[in-house]
């Protein structure tokens, strides 16, 4: 009788060892997310169906999106927390990464797969090519001035973003204008990046000499006398500077921002003693606070290098990439979308996929190696 209830014992935590395998872990971790789009899923074809208005749909999509993944989330780790501890413990995790390993599997991993299979065929994806349309990207014209202007955004753009954001955040530390003087340099963050190429449009916009300057900067140009200028338009290769001009002033903000709260970690008893040994503010700067956050400069160079060769809102906004200031994206967006080059235009993408993919490797190493926010 003994060994009869100790074999029911066994049969009852035989299932929670196979709850426990590797196979039971990767049932669970596809299990949720699949739950969890499904209603969701559901959920948004209702609203979509539905005639109420159109802000009344989108508060309710949030909080449905927000509060569907929610109550998910804690269902299924309610009925984790059911198991024994040992399996509480290994199995949770595999709860809360699944949804985000499906994710990133459907809506990134399988059109990428995709995408390369669309760039080995012809532009109606009727004919096998193989790899002729990777040729032409790096070989046509328009392709070749658009690797030239993704260069100036990811040096010019990404270098004065920096400095001045890290200039910016070292003048501003601890002075008694920090709030007013950051709150006004990140205000453009919180700006879209197509309502940051329109207000910038307004700033550029060009008439002309013998009618009233609307733009602002032509309004300025010509207050001192001078002509006014098409500045986005004829002054070629120059009017991709001016367009630059536009991502530092997004993307400063940001940079100001990271820098300052690694500025806020430099012990100040380390500044302090330097100051007594006779070191001045320059000295301070660079052989001090800079090794200090190098980190954080590392972090935030990668990030803006990410973002500037990946631009396109500002580009399209701006020109829509005519006049010299085509970029990758731009190419891209104008051949699979306007052309309906469907291979060609999967053959850009790839080839920007592959120009951001070692920036980014290299960017999420560097949580491995340093404490970036000190």
């Amino acid at each position: 009788m003994s060994t009869k209830g100790i074999g029911n014992r066994e049969s009852i935590s035989s299932p929670i060892d196979w709850l426990a395998s590797s196979l039971g872990r990767i049932l669970i971790s596809i299990f949720v997310p699949i739950l969890t789009f499904i209603g969701l899923w559901q959920g948004f074809l209702f609203l979509r169906d539905s005639n109420a208005p159109q802000i009344v749909t989108a508060l309710v999509a949030i909080i449905w999106g927000v509060g569907g993944v929610a109550i998910l989330y804690i269902v299924s780790n309610w009925l984790i927390e059911q198991l024994p501890d040992v399996w509480t413990r290994r199995l949770s995790p595999f709860v809360f990464v699944g949804p985000a390993v499906a994710i990133l599997t459907w809506f990134l991993f399988l059109p990428t797969l995709r995408t390369f299979y669309l760039s080995l065929f012809n532009n109606n994806s009727t004919v096998f090519v193989g790899l002729q349309n990777y040729v032409a990207a790096f070989t046509e014209r328009a392709m070749l001035e658009s690797f030239r202007n993704n260069l100036y955004w990811l040096v010019i753009g990404t270098s004065l973003s920096v400095i001045f954001g890290l200039l910016i955040a070292v003048l501003a530390d601890r002075s008694s204008f920090e709030s007013i003087a950051k709150s006004l340099i990140f205000l453009p963050m919180a700006i879209s990046f197509v309502g940051a190429g329109v207000i910038w449009r307004f700033i550029y916009y060009y008439r002309p000499a013998n009618m009233v300057q609307t733009g602002l900067l032509n309004a300025i140009v010509t207050l001192f006398g001078g002509e006014p200028q098409a500045w986005t338009t004829l002054l070629q290769p120059w009017n991709n500077f001016f367009l630059i001009v536009i991502m530092v002033w997004l993307q400063t903000g940001y940079a100001m921002v990271i820098f300052s709260s690694a500025i806020k970690g430099v012990p100040e008893e380390l500044l302090e003693a330097a100051r007594v040994d006779g070191a001045n503010e320059f000295q301070i700067f660079f052989k001090i606070i800079i090794p200090q956050i190098q980190g954080t400069i590392i972090t935030v160079t990668t990030t803006i290098v990410i973002f500037s060769l990946k631009i396109f809102d500002v580009v399209l906004v701006m020109t829509g990439g005519q006049y010299g200031t085509e970029v990758i994206a731009t190419q891209f967006y104008r051949q699979f979308f306007s052309n309906r080059n469907f291979g060609y235009g999967s053959a850009i993408s790839i080839v920007l996929l592959i120009a951001v993919i070692p920036i980014m490797i290299y960017n999420l190493s560097q949580f491995g190696k340093r404490e970036v926010f000190k």
